[in-house]
C-alpha cells in the first residue's frame, strides 16, 4: 500500500510539474500525454443556448459556402474553354460576372464572420468549450459546397494538369514548360498562367507522379482533372485534421482550439480546397509524420531521469521522418520539419551534442533513403531540387515585404536618375531573404536544443520567417507557419495575432485569381455589396442566437 501511494504521489509531483513549465514557458520536452495536464480537460459541455448559437453559426457558414460556390461560376479561375457556359440557368452567372463577383465576395466575408463567431466557443480558458467532433462537424459541412466548384483564388491547379501530363507523356518536366512540352495550343497549355508557361515544375516528384495518375485517366478534361487534383488536396486536409487535435493533447494546447485555428481556418477553405493547392497534401504529410513520429517518445520534464527505449519507439521516429521525407517530395518546405524532429529526438535521449549528432545522422539517413527511393521509383531523378530554387524568385507577389521593398528602392532609383534597377534588387533582396530566413532557422535550431522554445513552435516560426522573406508570398504559404503553431503555441497572443492575420489575408486576394479581367473597379463595388448582405444576416443571427454577438464572459483562470 506504502509502494502504490508513493508512485501516486510521484506521478502526482511530476504532473504539477510539468503543467507548471507549460504555463509560465519552463524547458520541456515539447511531448504529451494523451490525457493532458494543459488546457481545458474539465471544460463542461455547451449549454443549450450556445448550441443553438453553434447551429446558428453552422448554418451561416454554409450559407456563405454556398454563396461563394454560386458566386464561383462566373468569378471563379474558370478554364478557358469554360463548360459552364453550356450549362442551362447555371451559364447566366458567367454572363454577369459583376454580379457573381459580389456574390462570392459575400460568401467569403460570411465566412469568416462564421469562423470568428466560432472561434468565441473554442477558445481555451472557457468554463465551456466545444468538442473536436463539433469542430469537425461545421468544418465539414462549410467544406462540402467548395469541393465542387471551380478552382479559386489562384490558376495554379492548371498547372499541375499540364505538368503531369508532361510525365505522363514521358517527358521531364524539370527541364521544359507546358508551352515546350505540348504546345500552346493544348487544352491543358491553354489554363496555364502566362508566366508559368516556359516554366519547368517547381513540384516533387512524389506529387507530379500522383498528378500523372490523374492525367492518365483524364486526358484532356481539365474539369474532371480539377476535381481529381482538388480530391488530392482534400487528402492533405484530412491529415492534417487528424494530426492537429493529437498533436495539440501532446503540445498542452486544447485539441478543439487547434482545428479552429489551423484545421477550419478560412485559409484553408479558401486556398487548399476552393484552391486546391498542392501545399495542402504537403502539410498533411508534414504533420502526419511529426504525429507519428512522436507517438511513442515519453513524457520528460528537464531534468529528469532519462528513460530507457520504449517498445516500439524507434520504428515510430523511422516512420514519421519517412512521411514527412514524402511531405517534402511534394513540397520542399516539410524538409524544416525534420530538423526540429530530430531536435525533439535528441532532446529526448540525454540532450547531449551527441544526441543532436546521432538524431541528426538519423534524420539525414531515412531522407535520403526515401528520397532516392521516391526519385528512382518515379523516374524524375533529383532535377526538381534545381527546379524549386530555380523557380522560386519568378513571381513577384505585392503582399511579400521583401518584393515590396525592392519595388521602393527601384522607385527611388529612378527619382534619382540612376535607372530602373527593380529586377537586380529583387535578385539580391530574395538571395538574402533567403540567407537570413536560414540562419534564423538555425538560431531556433539551437534554441530549441538548449530547451529555450519547444521544437514545434521553433518549427513554426521558422517556416513562417521563410514564407514571409520569399519574393513569391503567397496567402496559403502562411498555413506552414500557422498550423503546426496551431498545434503547439497556447498562448493568446499567438491565436489573436494569427486570427487577424488570417482574416485579413482572406480579404486581399479576389476569388479571380486576377485583377477581374482589368476592371479592379468592379472589386470595391462587390466588397460593398458583400458588406451589406452581411450586415443584415448579422440582424437575422440577432434575432436567433443574441449570444453570438454579445461580449463573451472572461474566460475561467
Amino acid at each position: 500500500m506504502t509502494g502504490v501511494t508513493l508512485n501516486r504521489l510521484h506521478n502526482l509531483v511530476s504532473l504539477r510539474r510539468y503543467s507548471l513549465a507549460v504555463v509560465v514557458g519552463e524547458p520541456d520536452t515539447g511531448q504529451r500525454p494523451a490525457a493532458s495536464p494543459v488546457g481545458t480537460p474539465g471544460a463542461a459541455p455547451l449549454e443549450k443556448e450556445e448550441l443553438r448559437a453553434l447551429d446558428v453559426t453552422r448554418r451561416f457558414g454554409t450559407i456563405g459556402a454556398l454563396f461563394l460556390a454560386i458566386g464561383s461560376l462566373g468569378a471563379g479561375a474558370a478554364p478557358v474553354l469554360n463548360p459552364v457556359q453550356d450549362l442551362p440557368v447555371l451559364r447566366l452567372f458567367p454572363r454577369i460576372p459583376t454580379v457573381s463577383l459580389a456574390l462570392a465576395f459575400t460568401g467569403i466575408l460570411m465566412l469568416i464572420v462564421g469562423w470568428l463567431m466560432l472561434g468565441r466557443f473554442a477558445r481555451p480558458g472557457r468554463e465551456r468549450v466545444l468538442t473536436s467532433a463539433q469542430v469537425i462537424r461545421t468544418l465539414v459541412m462549410w467544406l462540402v459546397p467548395l469541393m465542387f466548384v471551380p478552382p479559386m483564388f489562384s490558376r495554379d491547379v492548371y498547372s499541375y494538369l499540364a505538368q503531369s501530363e508532361i510525365v505522363h507523356r514521358g517527358m521531364d518536366p524539370y527541364a521544359l514548360g507546358p508551352a515546350q512540352a505540348l504546345g500552346v495550343g493544348d487544352p491543358l497549355t491553354s489554363g496555364v498562367p502566362n508566366i508559368w508557361r516556359d516554366t519547368p515544375a517547381p513540384y516533387g516528384p512524389l506529387f507530379l507522379r500522383l498528378g500523372s495518375w490523374i492525367a492518365g485517366l483524364v486526358g484532356e478534361n481539365v474539369v474532371v482533372g480539377v476535381l481529381l487534383q482538388r480530391a488530392l488536396a482534400l487528402v492533405g486536409v484530412v491529415l492534417i485534421i487528424w494530426a492537429l487535435p493529437r498533436l495539440a493533447r501532446r503540445f498542452g494546447v486544447e485539441p478543439a482550439t487547434a482545428l479552429w485555428l489551423g484545421a477550419a481556418n478560412p485559409l484553408v477553405l479558401f486556398h487548399l480546397v476552393a484552391g486546391a493547392h498542392n501545399d495542402a497534401l504537403g502539410i498533411g504529410l508534414m504533420m502526419a509524420g511529426l504525429e507519428l513520429g512522436v507517438r511513442k517518445l515519453p513524457v520528460r520534464v528537464a531534468g529528469d531521469t532519462v528513460p530507457p527505449l520504449a517498445r516500439g519507439e524507434l520504428p515510430f521516429i523511422i516512420l514519421g521522418a519517412a512521411v514527412i521525407t514524402l511531405g517534402a517530395m511534394v513540397k520542399f518546405n516539410a524538409l524544416w520539419a525534420l530538423g526540429f524532429f530530430g531536435v525533439m529526438i535528441a532532446r529526448r535521449w540525454h540532450g547531449r551534442i551527441i544526441d543532436l549528432v546521432r538524431a541528426a545522422l538519423l534524420m539525414f539517413a531515412v531522407a535520403a533513403v526515401v528520397t532516392v527511393a521516391v526519385c528512382l521509383g518515379t523516374g524524375l531523378g533529383f532535377g526538381w531540387v534545381g527546379a524549386f530554387f530555380g523557380t522560386a524568385g519568378t513571381v513577384w507577389s505585392w503582399t511579400s515585404p521583401v518584393t515590396e521593398l525592392a519595388q521602393l528602392g527601384g522607385v527611388l532609383g529612378i527619382a534619382l536618375g540612376l535607372g530602373n534597377h527593380t529586377a537586380s534588387l529583387v535578385s539580391i533582396l530574395g538571395t538574402v531573404g533567403y540567407i537570413v530566413s536560414g540562419l534564423i532557422t538555425i538560431k531556433f535550431l539551437w534554441d530549441c536544443f538548449r530547451w529555450r522554445y519547444r521544437p514545434m513552435i521553433g518549427l513554426g516560426v521558422s517556416l513562417g520567417v521563410t514564407a514571409l522573406l520569399m519574393i513569391s508570398l503567397q496567402p496559403w504559404y502562411l498555413l506552414w507557419a500557422v498550423i503546426p503553431l496551431a498545434a503547439s503555441a497556447g498562448t493568446s497572443r499567438f491565436r489573436n495575432a494569427a486570427t487577424i492575420v488570417s482574416a485579413v489575408i482572406c480579404l486581399l486576394y479576389p476569388p479571380t485569381g486576377s485583377t477581374f479581367g482589368g476592371r479592379a473597379y468592379v472589386i470595391p463595388q462587390a466588397y460593398a455589396a458583400g458588406v451589406v448582405v452581411v450586415v443584415l444576416a448579422l440582424l437575422v443571427v440577432r434575432r436567433y442566437a443574441p449570444i453570438l454577438l454579445r461580449r463573451d464572459a472572461r474566460p475561467v483562470a
